[in-house]
């Protein structure tokens, strides 16, 4: 059990062959981007995600520019994105000359509101991204028929998601590109890491051509385009491999947690809400986001303050991307998103809790909440 004054937010559970691949690249050595992990732990993740193919990169931000990239993506493009995600979703917007537009979200998801979606359309959009926030799916229907309509391309943004569902189908199976993220604090960690799913051939060679710095696949050290070094290690991939082969207990072990989270909640209902799981989705959990309502007097700030002090950490929900001074001149409100992010919080999630850890943080959670003295 993690003591009562060290639960971390987030924390890798390396327990399978990870020691044991590694070792193989070191006594190999394939420690850089070429090597056998790497096809494995592509095919692998293509499998698991229903998708036909992956391409491995060095960071969920270059998933995202790559997939971005390769979809054409370029100066004078828009691209509509959720206003509440993490800030490299609109930074690899950016990074492609192209501009974000921000759409608001969904109260119960937390994700783009596919409702506001037509609106944000312009002569000028090329695309969308789809965020699946803290590992709950995006409502992909309501997405796809505007883009479908409008002719604009689709890609998931699926880095806090592995293993999540919409109406059946995986995460990462269900747009022209999704984007993964295997950062230390993900569900599957490689330290860093990342991958492009996609089921177009076509896409998926210009993936790979970007990848690696433009260089023709059969003419060695020629360059018909500008590419990227995005490459990922052969040492990242034999550990992302061996995070895939344990993905079911890792997943399972969440959904525990999750459910006890809500038993232990289910007491302060009027002071918190949690990130409702619709009946379309199976959530990955990644993170355990809970909103305080408007009756919680004490400010989130100072309840996370107050959770540290009792040995728990805990994070803000994200800014959202209107308010930093990169995208300020963004037009428009967005008043649900203001509020997730002014009044929610992640509680702790990883596969080294247990029940006991997650009965404390919630009673000292609603300790604070209801004002219950100290």
């Amino acid at each position: 059990m993690i003591g009562r004054k060290s639960i971390p937010v987030a924390h890798p559970v390396l327990e399978g062959n990870e020691k044991k691949y590694v070792l193989e690249c070191l006594e190999s050595g394939w420690i850089s981007s070429i090597g056998p992990f790497i096809g494995s732990f592509e095919e692998s993740f293509a499998r698991f995600c229903g998708a036909t193919y992956a391409v491995s990169c060095n960071n969920g931000t270059s998933a995202l520019h790559l997939a971005l990239a390769a979809l054409g993506a370029g100066p004078g493009d828009e691209i509509i994105v959720p206003t509440l995600t993490f800030v490299a979703t609109a930074n690899a917007v950016r990074y492609c000359g192209a501009q974000p537009v921000f759409v608001d979200s969904q109260a119960c998801t937390m994700n783009l509101n596919p409702e506001l979606l037509e609106e944000a359309v312009t002569g000028r959009t090329k695309g969308i991204i789809a965020v699946h926030l803290y590992g709950h799916s995006a409502d992909m229907d309501g997405i796809q028929d505007v883009a479908r309509r409008h002719r604009l391309f689709v890609i998931e943004d699926a880095a806090e998601a592995h293993g999540a569902l919409y109406k059946g189908r995986p995460i990462g199976s269900l747009a022209h590109a999704a984007t993964f993220s295997f950062y230390g604090n993900k569900i599957l960690s490689t330290g860093e890491g990342g991958m492009v799913t996609t089921s177009d051939a076509s896409l998926r060679d210009r993936l790979r051509l970007l990848r690696g710095q433009g260089m023709d696949p059969d003419r060695r050290y020629w360059f018909p385009i500008v590419g990227y070094n995005y490459r990922m290690t052969n040492v990242a991939a034999a550990i992302g491999l061996a995070q895939l082969e344990q993905v079911d207990r890792f997943l399972d072990q969440r959904r525990n947690m999750a459910c006890k989270y809500e038993q232990c909640l289910a007491a302060v209902h009027n002071y918190v809400e949690i990130q409702t799981e619709q009946p379309w989705a199976k959530h990955a959990f990644w993170s355990y986001p809970v909103i305080l309502r408007d009756s919680v007097a004490i400010r989130r700030d100072d309840v996370m303050k107050a959770l540290e002090q009792d040995g728990i950490e805990t994070r803000p929900v994200f800014h959202p991307m209107h308010t930093l001074p990169p995208y300020r001149n963004a037009v428009g409100e967005y008043p649900v998103a203001d509020r997730l992010a002014t009044r929610g919080l992640c509680l702790p999630m990883h596969g080294l809790l247990n029940e006991d850890d997650i009965c404390y943080i919630s009673h000292r959670l609603a300790h604070w909440c209801t004002g219950s003295g100290t």
